[in-house]
Parts: C-alpha cells; sequence; structure tokens
C-alpha cells in the first residue's frame, strides 16, 4: 500500500500471499517422525540416489513442501522457453484471474450481525 492505502498493487498482495504461505510452512517445522523422514525409503533406495520418482515422496511433497504458483522454480532455460515472465507478470496475471473468475463464500448470519453491531457502535 502507498498514499495512505489510496493506492495497491493487487500484484503485490498475490506475491504476498505466496510468500506467507512459505513462512507458515516453515514455522509449522519439520516432522522427524520415521515414517514421514522415509528412513525405510532411504534404506531401500541408497544414499546419493533418486528418492523424487519415489511414491513416498509424491505422496508427501504437497503438505511439506509449499507449491508455489507464481514463484518459478524450473531451471533458467525452462523458465526462458515459456515465456521468460517476471514475478509481477505472473502475479499480475494471477491477480486479474481471481477478480475475474473468484466467488467469495457469504459470511455466516451471526457474523455479519456482530459485524454490523461493532460499525453501530463505533458510529
Amino acid at each position: 500500500m502507498l498514499e495512505a492505502g489510496m493506492t495497491f498493487s493487487f500484484g503485490q498482495l498475490v506475491i504476498d500471499d505466496e510468500i506467507a504461505a512459505m513462512v507458515k510452512r516453515i514455522v509449522k517445522g519439520v516432522s522427524l517422525e520415521d515414517e514421514l523422514m522415509g528412513v525405510d525409503l532411504i534404506k531401500k533406495v541408497g544414499i546419493g540416489n533418486n528418492f523424487l520418482t519415489q511414491r513416498h515422496t509424491l505422496n508427501n511433497i504437497e503438505t511439506e513442501q509449499i507449491q508455489a504458483t507464481i514463484i518459478d522454480r524450473r531451471m533458467r532455460g525452462a523458465w526462458e522457453k515459456r515465456g521468460s515472465k517476471s514475478l509481477i507478470q505472473s502475479a499480475n496475471e494471477k491477480a486479474a484471474a481471481l477478480l475475474k473468475t473468484h466467488e467469495p463464500q457469504p459470511l455466516p448470519e451471526d457474523l455479519i450481525k456482530e459485524l454490523k453491531r461493532i460499525v453501530k457502535s463505533a458510529e
């Protein structure tokens, strides 16, 4: 936000949302349970070998690593082949799509009443 909130970037909001999701995941921490760590799989596959194609990795990657939607993690050559979009370009495109298609869920009636009560008391 700039100018006391009079200027706002929807693209920046999308970037901030992705960064907040990453921070939230980091704050959650790492589980050291044998099953999640894949101790048996490490013994089976062997240190230094490929774990990325293992079912265990595929089953856990979506919950253990944040799935970025606008940050491009590909190698430079692949990124260039797909148009070399900057972060702000990707964020602006996602923001435009969200503004066009998103349908927010209505607030529960009791919450609406409480908000009206708060506004009325503030007036």
